[in-house]
């Protein structure tokens, strides 16, 4: 049976989706460094921008670039892996989490006028350095990828969730998780990632519809 990520979405719905004060206060209110503060600044300036000029095609909405990025500093996972990148929203907010565990992300995507304006995006924010775009088919590409890694993230062409779920599994590090955005889309998905004894899955639902597995062993 499906399960909603109550507390997750509790501490996601406290912030505005309306502003770009309200992403600047965010949920994160540890003391941080002034460079630190400066380069989470940067991206969160971009990501604004992006909103308001309409350059987030088939991205994800706030609330999920907020549950990623929560996820991913939580777990303090350093090796990341998009599959979609888009123009590159959901990968800042990736990064916004990876600026603080010093990690890095690749991420794939098919399409070349969409991975340029991604890499656009990336350096305008100044994490370049901290990402890699593959470009190309992703059920092809991925078998060249290496492990282990602690945090995947799925938003790609829906009939190839399983496949990218059935790759991305013997890279992940036990205790890793892999996120699918858009899962009341996929049930093929939904049945495979609930019933494999070795995953443990719950759901939030109050942006895109976003599921958190966890490898457990």
């Amino acid at each position: 049976m499906k399960r909603s990520l109550s507390i997750l979405g509790v501490l996601l719905c406290t912030a505005s989706v309306s502003s770009s004060q309200s992403l600047r206060a965010g949920f994160y209110r540890w003391e941080r460094g002034a460079d630190e503060e400066q380069a989470e600044s940067k991206i969160l300036g971009v990501l604004d921008r992006m909103v308001k000029s309409h350059e987030t095609y088939l991205s994800v909405p706030v609330q999920d670039g907020q549950a990623l990025r929560l996820l991913t500093e939580a777990t303090g996972a350093r090796d990341v892996v998009e599959i979609g990148t888009s123009t590159g929203y959901s990968g800042l907010w990736l990064c916004l989490a990876l600026q603080r565990t010093k990690g890095r992300l690749t991420t794939f995507e098919i399409d070349h006028q969409r991975a340029a304006r991604a890499h656009e995006h990336f350096r305008e924010a100044g994490v370049e350095n901290r990402v890699t775009i593959v470009e190309g088919d992703a059920h092809e590409q991925l078998v060249k990828l290496k492990g282990p890694i602690d945090l995947a993230f799925i938003d790609a062409d829906k009939g190839g969730y399983v496949d990218y779920l059935n790759k991305l599994l013997p890279l992940l590090r036990p205790g890793g998780l892999i996120l699918a955005h858009n899962v009341d889309m996929v049930p093929d998905y939904v049945r495979v990632v609930t019933t494999n004894g070795d995953l443990e899955t719950i759901f939030y639902t109050a942006g895109g519809g976003l599921a958190v597995t966890l490898k457990k062993r």
